[in-house]
């Protein structure tokens, strides 16, 4: 399957179920919609300011356009052997590090070690559920495998690096 392809149905996948795991957590605490993803596209594209309620669109757009964007990334990543639980632990730094850039720059967000404890878990919890499903395909449909490095032969475009021997060497090199 061509990378982009890839990309984007892993991006949807990790967007499909982390809103499927937030709708989920919403129903048993009761946690409001977030519509920062909205007033952050907003500020973005310099339009003005409007009530929550007519920014659903924008949220959406916000909400899916950067996790099916981002799933481009993981699949680079799995191509260039970076996958399975440590490749989507990266993916998932790098997401949070995306959407606190964002928001922080627009001046929508705050910083997040300023935000309440429970605030900080559902977020990464909600984060982390986007980039390991988004990893799990990725890996899939790159290597053949959800998770690579788990089969008795790897793909071919697979490459496992013995990082202590390569450190070993640098060091007879020096």
């Amino acid at each position: 399957m061509p990378l982009l392809a890839a990309g984007l149905l892993a991006g949807v996948a990790g967007v499909a179920a982390m809103t499927l795991g937030e709708k989920l957590e919403q129903a048993v605490t009761g946690r409001p919609n977030s519509f920062v993803p909205a007033h952050t596209l907003q500020r973005l594209l310099g339009r003005p300011a409007r009530p929550d309620r007519e920014r659903q669109g924008l949220n959406w757009a916000m909400h899916w356009g950067q996790g099916i964007l981002l799933g481009l990334v993981r699949a680079v990543m799995a191509r260039g052997g970076v996958g399975g639980p440590f490749g989507s632990f990266l993916f998932l730094n790098l997401r949070l590090l995306n959407d606190q850039s964002l928001e922080n720059a627009t001046g929508i967000g705050a910083p997040p070690w300023t935000w309440p404890r429970d605030e900080q878990v559902v977020d990464l919890l909600h984060k982390a559920v986007y980039a390991f499903a988004a990893g799990a395909v990725a890996d899939r449909l790159i290597t053949g495998r959800a998770s690579p490095g788990t089969g008795r032969h790897e793909p071919a475009n697979w490459r496992r690096v013995d990082h202590a021997a390569r450190s070993a060497a640098l060091r007879r090199a020096a």
